[in-house]
């Protein structure tokens, strides 16, 4: 076998591994590096040795141990994940057996369809990297099946190189016509979308809240979600709170979110929006179950839900690689509820364990009898106690006892946003005043272009919502104890203030800035691609189309048309060019010459220059000018004596035979 195939085979199989190696098991992630591994032994050893097979039972063996795995993975075969996993076992199995010329032929075109179903996985640009790297790998294997019988001695690096350069070429060459079709053939609608499984784990917040984990979400910078709209119009940083749910039960430990929250919410019981603007939302992770939208925003689009406590979700758990139409109407709004609604929802926003943070509540007790029962005067002096006590704003508060909130108050206080957001909302419980804890991200920053905000893992936030005079108020006690993080970002904070993180690794976040700025890069990589290229559907298609003044069907086909074929000319005459810039000077003179006679008289492919030259002379009376013309030929071309002046006269004695036989016709 070639060494040219062998490595092109490796190289294939390898980067299908790195692009499906986060959504396969682990198991199976091992069993295809065992699988490389071992076929790169066993090349080795073929080199050495003309005749050598693959062994059948290990193959089998590799095939079994992958399909048990994928089944006792998924509980089936069939579906995105399993599905794509099962391809690949066909095709590494396949390489095992890979013999003649048939099998490299079936195998690089198998990988082919293969690497396409990994944009079932996503459609990233890093994806996408991938993709085209396999592409590549998969033609100059199948270039070097092809001409393996009629390669030259050359190294194996010269060879891959060469290859790779007819290849590069090949797709240059291609590339003009997947434009010009990508950017006018018409855009059809997804038939069918990826469903998320139930049991699929998601990035960034889930529907729950212990201490400690918006902490150790905000100590990573992966983007969360994207916004895009006009920049000028978004609130200030201090008002940008994104919200994703609300948490209204409490267990001693944990928050989670009661059903009630999860009603749909009509339309008809807002009221009073006057401002307010529309804003896309895309988020990074197409799996994300939810929706995190900057608060008191509404959906646009018929697929999304809004719910009873202005969380926002789709109808269908689909991915999602689009943006998201909503629109935020203000904080100037009136939500009238249903009596019954509004009681079950104020009644879960009033209980908490009886039995556990004693000295909690009889504090909470005797703040708001010194507030003469006041419950506006009551949150407060709270939130000045809160100033007042000293509290540490950090990522690493330790770990507490069963009783959490009196360890927190009154021991510890030192604790994230989750901790004051949970206390505060327990506190105001204790005394009978509703209140619940909301989840999201608060702040963000410009997108490089500044055309967009990005909100990243690190701006995860949890605050407190209070019932106060017939309506839900947001109170953040963070901003009392950090405001910075509410004023300048929790980037800045982290770059500026190396205490909040505590006992944690301030060195790795410190020496890893360049490694955030990469990232932010990437990110931003990977949103033109998602926005200008995956995101390219009908309506951006209709919608710069019509600028150039194309509103009909008729006129994308046309256009369609007209641009492969000035494609084809261009490359015509590119080609005609390169043919003759690699004449020589004798070689474009008979070129021009042969060009300028009629068909009959043009040269014939078998004849030679003089046969040609004297079957022009036949036709003419002056023969003397084809036969001296004939003899400088023999001169310069035969006896190497190549002058300026022979070739000059050469020329004007061609013009002269040209002449004579547009006089004689």
């Amino acid at each position: 076998m070639n060494k040219s195939i062998q490595i092109s085979i490796l190289l294939v199989l390898s980067l299908i591994l790195v692009a499906q190696v986060a959504y396969i098991p682990i198991a199976l992630s091992i069993l295809f590096f065992i699988n490389i591994i071992g076929l790169g032994l066993f090349y080795r050893k073929q080199n050495k040795h003309e005749i050598l097979d693959f062994p059948k039972y290990p193959k089998l063996i590799f095939a079994l141990v992958a399909m048990l795995i994928i089944y006792f993975d998924s509980k089936t075969f069939l579906g995105v994940e399993a599905g794509t996993a099962v391809l690949s076992t066909f095709l590494y199995a396949k390489a095992l057996e890979t013999k003649s010329k048939r099998d490299f032929i079936i195998l690089f075109n198998f990988a082919l369809f293969v690497s396409a179903s990994l944009f079932l996985h996503s459609q990233a640009f890093w994806m996408a990297i991938l993709v085209l790297c396999c592409l590549i790998s998969c033609l100059i294997g199948l270039y070097r099946v092809q001409t393996a019988h009629y390669q030259t001695r050359q190294s194996v690096f010269l060879s891959l190189k060469n290859d790779s350069f007819h290849i590069l070429k090949f797709i240059g060459l291609a590339l003009p016509f997947f434009i010009i079709l990508f950017l006018f053939f018409p855009r059809l609608p997804p038939l069918w979308q990826i469903p998320i499984l139930n049991n699929k784990a998601v990035t960034g917040l889930s529907d729950t809240m212990s201490p400690g984990d918006i902490a150790q979400l905000s100590q990573s910078s992966a983007l969360a979600f994207r916004v895009i709209a006009d920049m000028k119009q978004l609130p200030n940083r201090n008002e940008l709170y994104w919200r994703a749910m609300v948490l209204d039960r409490y267990d001693g430990t944990t928050w989670t979110s009661d059903f009630t929250n999860k009603r749909d919410k009509s339309y008809s019981t807002i009221s009073g929006h006057t401002e307010g603007f529309q804003y896309q939302y895309l988020a990074s992770d197409p799996s994300q179950q939810w929706i995190t939208a900057l608060e008191k925003s509404v959906p646009t689009e018929p697929k999304i839900i809004l719910h009873e406590d202005w969380a926002i979700t789709p109808k269908r758990l689909v991915q999602r690689t689009q943006p998201i139409q909503l629109q935020w109407i203000g904080n100037n709004i009136t939500d009238i509820q249903e009596v019954g609604l509004t009681q079950v929802i104020l009644k879960n926003s009033l209980n908490y364990p009886l039995k556990s943070d004693p000295q909690a509540q009889k504090f909470a007790q005797q703040m708001y009898q010194q507030s003469q029962n006041n419950p506006a005067l009551y949150i407060r002096n709270i939130l000045n106690w809160y100033k007042k006590e000293n509290f540490v704003y950090t990522l690493a508060p330790g770990k507490l006892g069963d009783n959490r909130v009196d360890e927190f108050l009154f021991q510890s206080k030192q604790g994230f946003c989750e901790h004051y957001a949970s206390s505060f909302v327990l506190l105001m419980r204790y005394v009978g005043i509703p209140a619940r804890v909301v989840t999201g991200y608060q702040g963000g920053e410009m997108a490089p272009d500044g055309q967009s905000w990005e909100v990243r893992q690190l701006d995860a936030h949890a605050w407190a919502e209070v019932y106060l005079q017939g309506r839900w108020q947001r109170i953040d006690p963070t901003a009392i104890i950090a405001p910075m993080r509410i004023d300048q970002g929790m980037q800045n904070v982290m770059n500026e203030n190396s205490a909040i993180f505590g006992d944690a690794n301030y060195s790795n976040f410190q020496h890893s800035s360049v490694l955030r700025t990469l990232r932010v890069w990437s990110d931003y990589a990977s949103f033109q691609w998602q926005s200008k290229v995956v995101g390219y559907d009908a309506d951006k298609q209709n919608g710069w189309l019509k600028k150039l003044g194309l509103t009909s069907s008729y006129s994308y086909v046309l256009v369609l048309i007209f641009g492969i074929l000035g494609l084809l000319l261009i490359y015509w005459g590119i080609s005609k060019y390169l043919l003759i810039r690699q004449m020589s000077k004798i070689e474009y003179l008979l070129f021009q010459f042969n060009r300028k006679l009629d068909s009959v008289n043009q040269k014939i492919e078998s004849e030679t220059f003089q046969q040609w030259m004297q079957r022009l002379a036949n036709k003419t009376e002056q023969r003397d000018i084809f036969q001296e013309a004939n003899q400088y030929f023999q001169k310069i071309i035969y006896l190497a004596d190549e002058n300026q002046q022979d070739i000059q006269n050469f020329k004007d004695l061609l013009k002269e035979c040209a002449n004579v036989l547009k006089q004689r016709k």
